[in-house]
């Protein structure tokens, strides 16, 4: 029998999609409707977390940070019998991950945080990707349970938090990537351009086919042999700016670009390969 703390977007479904595969679930959230709702389901809901986990061989839970999650395991922790795998989709720091399988491993319990690249209806469909790093003996044992709630389970190795921390980064550059695209459309109204037109473009001409490549090259350096010189590129952004301010509109995320572009053009780097910026991050 399985528990699930947190029934946020994420979580309900996930509870949705175990109900029908056969399994039995336990719910539990703060807000205790939300935990009521999914009885209509097949789920049993109750007010207490430490309830709620009573006779589970596995909890999951996926909740909002690493407070919420400290929080919400201290309150389940009465509940909990010696063994149980807990399991934690939510997204949380690297070093919140580390401390927690440590502490609970302490406490004689085996915590495995497994965050996701999933947005609720993956999770219904058992489609996108989960992220799993640490005891390999753990995931090892975990497998099947995982990889049913999932189209991919990645296994990232031995360290500790280092499928957190690349939660993280991917996350960074889906808020990046957002970012890009709302300049992307700024842009364009300042210049009468549709995001129709926009999509157009893409569809003939895919940025995101360079991203892999792009990735390779600034990882590899030899910022000496320009494809694009650094102050070609700075001027390029310095037009960016004064069409989107011309057109009454504002760019988020080139002008902090462009600052640091400044900066190593100062250093005497505008002849270099413009991605010269990105150099101490290496």
């Amino acid at each position: 029998m399985k528990a699930f703390l947190g029934m946020g977007l994420l979580g309900s479904n996930f509870v949705k999609a175990m109900i029908n595969k056969g399994e039995q679930v336990q719910v539990w959230n703060r807000t205790a409707s939300r935990a009521k709702v999914l009885e209509a389901f097949g789920a049993k809901a109750f007010d207490s977390a430490a309830d709620a986990v009573k006779g589970a061989d596995v909890v999951h839970l996926c909740v909002k940070d690493d407070a919420a999650v400290d929080q919400v395991l201290e309150q389940a922790a009465p509940g909990f019998y010696k063994g149980v795998y807990i399991i934690d989709h939510t997204t949380t720091s690297a070093k919140g991950a580390v401390e927690r399988t440590k502490a609970w491993k302490a406490r004689g319990f085996i915590y495995l945080h497994a965050p996701v690249f999933m947005g609720p209806p993956n999770a219904l469909a058992s489609t996108g990707t989960m992220l799993v790093s640490g005891d390999q003996t753990v995931i090892a044992k975990m497998e099947p349970e995982l990889s049913k709630m999932t189209g991919k389970l990645l296994n990232l190795g031995d360290v500790e938090g280092k499928a957190a921390g690349m939660k993280l980064i991917g996350n960074l550059f889906l808020i990046a990537l957002t970012g890009a695209l709302s300049d992307t459309l700024a842009m364009g109204k300042a210049q009468g351009i549709t995001g129709d037109d926009i999509l157009g473009l893409f569809d003939t001409w895919n940025p995101g086919a360079m991203t892999v490549a792009r990735l390779k090259r600034i990882m590899a350096g030899g910022f000496d042999d320009p494809s694009w010189e650094l102050s070609m590129a700075r001027k390029d952004a310095g037009l960016m700016m004064s069409a989107a301010n011309e057109g009454g509109t504002d760019l988020l995320v080139i002008p902090a670009i462009a600052a640091e572009m400044d900066k190593w053009i100062e250093q005497g780097h505008g002849d270099k390969d413009w991605t010269v910026f990105t150099s101490p991050n290496i």
